[in-house]
């Protein structure tokens, strides 16, 4: 039986204030049996990743990059894809459900994408950037549903259990 996959998309700024609450995610994500996929990299990936893995999870790392090298040390799995910007639409392909913590430019790109192929979208509102700017909105007409408004952990948990039951 296949394992559900959640991907954690968001910043990779080494500096930012919620790899605390990416750590956390990424435990409870792996703490019900679930995969994390991550774009591999830093910042909340990295942190993501991190929770997981301590949790022994799964983790895996879709990469823009050629190298091995460039994955964060809590991916069990790399995938390289040579693919720069655009390895974003394999990234959330692989979705069950997509958790989006604060985040920029890619963020945003990945939420287009994950909205366009139909995934369930999470966004943690509390964390700002992109995150808080389309928490509980419709991107645009083509879906009737609205992104998912996690104002906290244990909405976030909710809808990981959720996840579970479908």
């Amino acid at each position: 039986m296949r394992k559900k996959q959640v991907v954690v998309i968001g910043s990779s700024a080494t500096d930012s204030s919620f790899q605390d609450i990416a750590y956390l995610i990424g435990k409870e994500i792996a703490s019900r049996g679930f995969v994390l996929i991550t774009g591999g990299r830093t910042g909340i990936m990295e942190a993501a990743s991190k929770g997981a893995s301590e949790a022994g999870g799964i983790v895996i790392g879709v990469l823009p990059g050629k190298s091995f090298e460039e994955a964060n040390p809590y991916c069990d799995i790399v995938l390289p894809t040579g693919i720069g910007y655009a390895r974003n639409s394999t990234n959330v392909l692989c979705a069950d459900l997509i958790i989006s913590i604060e985040g920029g430019s890619g963020t945003l790109c990945e939420l287009a994408y994950a909205w366009q192929y139909g995934k369930r979208i999470i966004s943690c509102s509390f964390t700002g950037g992109w995150s808080e700017s389309l928490a509980g909105t419709s991107i645009d007409n083509r879906r009737n549903e609205r992104i998912i408004d996690a104002k906290n952990i244990d909405d976030i948990i909710h809808e990981l259990d959720k996840l579970m039951l479908s």
